[in-house]
C-alpha cells in the first residue's frame, strides 16, 4: 500500500530516497575524520551514528553529513545529489595521511515512526535518522528491502514530514553561506568538547556569544500559496526568504530581530520544536 497525502502517514512508515554515501577506511581514517568532523568521531561505537558538518576553513557549511563506524571503517552519507561535495570535501586535507576515500553506489530506504523492532533484509548499514527528536532510521547498501510492518509513502509526504520536522537539506536549507548555528542542528551535529577541527573557530565563537546569528531556521504556517525562493514581508521590510514548501508549512531563514509568533504577509512564522540553535541543548 502507498500513501500518497501526508496527512494521513500515521505508524511506521517508509520512501526510497536518494542518499549518496562514501567509505572511509585505513589505519589513519579516525584521527582524520576526527580533524575534519564537527562531531565528535572517536565516541562514536561500532553500528552507531551520528549527525557531522564538514566545514569550511572560515566555518561555513561544505556539507552536513552522517557519520556511521564499521568494524572496519566508516561510512559518511548525505543527501542525494551532493556525495561528489563529500568525497572532495574530504580528499581536501588528506595529504600524507593513511585512509582512503571511495564513493558508494547504495540505495536508501528512509524509516519515520519506526516501532520498537525494526525487521530488514539485506542492510549494510542502519543509521539513526532523528529529525530534533523524531525517530527515525535509514537503511543504506547494494540491496535494501524495507521493514517489516511499514507502510510506504511517496517522495511529496516524506518531504512534508522532513518540514514539518524543520530538519534542513543540502541545496535548500544548507549551502555554501551557511553558518551551522542558523540552521537549528548545530546541538545535533557538532561537538564542544572534541580536540579542534576544520572550521571550528567560528562554530565555537559563535556558541560562546549565545548563538547570536543574523538568522535562524524557522517554520512558516503559510496563509497562501509560495514557493521556494519568496520574501517574506513584514509592513513592506522583508525579514526573510523561504527555502522548502510543503503544501501550507515551509521552512524559512528569517532575521533574529523576528520573534515567533509573528505574522507576515505570508503567514505566520513560528518557531521549530526541538531546533537548537547553541550547544545549550546538548548539555
Amino acid at each position: 500500500m502507498s500513501i500518497q497525502s501526508p496527512s494521513i502517514a500515521k505508524g511506521m512508515v517508509w520512501c526510497e530516497v536518494r542518499r549518496d554515501a562514501v567509505r572511509v577506511a585505513g589505519a589513519d581514517a579516525e584521527t582524520y575524520l576526527q580533524g575534519q568532523c564537527s562531531q565528535d568521531v572517536a565516541a562514536v561505537g561500532v553500528g552507531g551514528s551520528a549527525w557531522t558538518f564538514l566545514l569550511q576553513p572560515t566555518g561555513k557549511v561544505d556539507v552536513l553529513a552522517r557519520v556511521t563506524r564499521l568494524a572496519d571503517g566508516f561510512v559518511l552519507d548525505t543527501d542525494g545529489g551532493y556525495g561528489g561535495a563529500l568525497a572532495d570535501r574530504l580528499r581536501r586535507f588528506l595529504l600524507r595521511t593513511k585512509a582512503t576515500i571511495e564513493p558508494l553506489a547504495w540505495r536508501c530506504i528512509a524509516v519515520r515512526n519506526p516501532g520498537p523492532r525494526l525487521v530488514t533484509m539485506g542492510a549494510a548499514v542502519i543509521a539513526r535518522a532523528d529529525w530534533h527528536g523524531r525517530p527515525g532510521f535509514d537503511i543504506l547498501g547494494d540491496t535494501v528491502e524495507p521493514p517489516l510492518g511499514a507502510t510506504r509513502i511517496e517522495p511529496p509526504a516524506y518531504e512534508r514530514l522532513r518540514v514539518e520536522a524543520g530538519w534542513p537539506a543540502m541545496g535548500a536549507e544548507l549551502t555554501a553561506d551557511t553558518i551551522p548555528a542558523e540552521s537549528g542542528v548545530v546541538a545535533e551535529a557538532a561537538s564542544f568538547t572534541k580536540g579542534c577541527y576544520t572550521g571550528q573557530e567560528l562554530v565555537a565563537r559563535i556558541d560562546s556569544r549565545g548563538g547570536h546569528v543574523p538568522r535562524l531556521l524557522r517554520h512558516v504556517r503559510l496563509t497562501r500559496p509560495a514557493k521556494p525562493g519568496a520574501a517574506l514581508p513584514v509592513d513592506g521590510n522583508d525579514v526573510g526568504r523561504l527555502t522548502s514548501v510543503a503544501g501550507t508549512l515551509a521552512l524559512a531563514y528569517v532575521s533574529r530581530a523576528v520573534e515567533p509568533p509573528a505574522d507576515t504577509d505570508l503567514g505566520t512564522v513560528e518557531a521549530i520544536p526541538g531546533a537548537a540553535f547553541t550547544s545549550a541543548a546538548a548539555n
